[in-house]
């Protein structure tokens, strides 16, 4: 047996208890779990493991409590519980997380090096839009521009933002949202703030992530969502369509952190789920307003700080989960 969470888990099963192997391979023993979930304590031994070399699954007949872990995933709440209650301290149920975060990622890595080569970032730089001037707070001719950010929630000093007010056209009408990849400019989107269509023109090379740049060394999570003034509005990162290119997948690792998903509140948007999971990414649909449609919706109408703390509260990797949060959108 290698694998360090089950046997962390055995050791602690045996230790100080009279456990019997039964024929179908269960080290039952007395449950340590029922009088935690408001039942008498078991004297019976109705509860037990049963292990493989890839897993481990727990279940007590007295109380119904089960639970398990399978190696390549992380310590679920329900087993982080079990440990306790078999006399984990704490520092060792840490450590334990440590340890599954490390497989997740090596495993991640390893089936990413499989399915493509080696991506090393390379944008060539490019330049603004003709007539490009940065937006001016103190000039009241920006005041249109301003006014607009204002109504995404968003703040002059949360980006850079440029106009072209002596262009052409649409052009005269248009803020530039540029992108930057280690302080270099890569590309830009257009968003024109007419009601003509498209909306949205931009110069975008493949495998870009928005807003990389503006992540941070000390997060510990990067929350990565479809659009650009999603990610603006909540200090995130942006692939700019509802799927995670290999090229994508390589830069995000560089950030060396969790890694949660928001998609888009769409039957399209909800199609980078399954990429996410692939990716042993989690994914995180909170219950949201139906009105809501994307993050930016939910900084308008909740506020910045209240939308990402649940957005922290409602990640998992659970597929089943998923599965059943995403079923309201298709």
């Amino acid at each position: 047996m290698t694998n360090t969470v089950i046997e962390t888990t055995i050791n602690l099963w045996q230790n100080g208890r009279r456990i019997k192997r039964s024929a179908g391979g269960w080290l039952s023993g007395n449950g340590v779990c029922c009088h935690h979930n408001g039942e008498t304590a078991d004297i019976r031994g109705r509860a037990g493991l049963i292990i493989s070399d890839e897993k481990v699954n727990y279940s007590c007949f007295n109380c119904g409590f089960k639970t398990g872990y399978s190696s390549g995933h992380l310590l679920s709440e329900r087993f982080k519980q079990l440990l306790d209650w078999m006399g984990a301290d704490q520092p060792t149920i840490d450590r334990l997380m440590m340890e599954t975060l490390k497989v997740r990622e090596d495993n991640t890595l390893a089936r990413f090096s499989k399915k493509s080569t080696f991506f090393m970032a390379n944008f060539h730089s490019v330049e603004l839009p003709e007539y490009s001037e940065r937006i001016d707070s103190t000039d009241p001719t920006h005041q249109v521009y301003i006014d607009y950010l204002k109504t995404r929630a968003i703040d002059l000093d949360d980006h850079r933002f440029y106009i072209t007010p002596e262009a052409e056209g649409r052009n005269k009408n248009r803020i530039i949202i540029p992108y930057y990849y280690q302080e270099q400019l890569v590309g830009n989107t257009s968003r024109f703030l007419d009601d003509r269509k498209p909306k949205y023109i931009s110069e975008q090379q493949r495998g870009f992530v928005f807003n990389i740049d503006g992540q941070q060394k000390e997060w510990e999570v990067c929350i990565v969502v479809e659009g650009q003034f999603d990610a603006i509005s909540i200090g995130g990162c942006a692939v700019m369509g509802n799927t995670i290119l290999d090229e994508q997948v390589a830069i995000l690792r560089k950030l060396y952190r969790k890694i949660i998903v928001v998609p888009d509140r769409d039957k399209t948007g909800m199609n980078i789920c399954d990429r996410a999971l692939e990716l042993n990414y989690s994914v995180s649909i909170p219950p949201w307003n139906d009105d809501i449609k994307d993050v930016n919706d939910a900084v308008k109408f909740y506020g910045r700080l209240p939308t990402l703390l649940s957005i922290l509260q409602h990640e998992t990797t659970n597929k089943i989960k998923i599965e059943m949060m995403r079923k309201r959108f298709k």
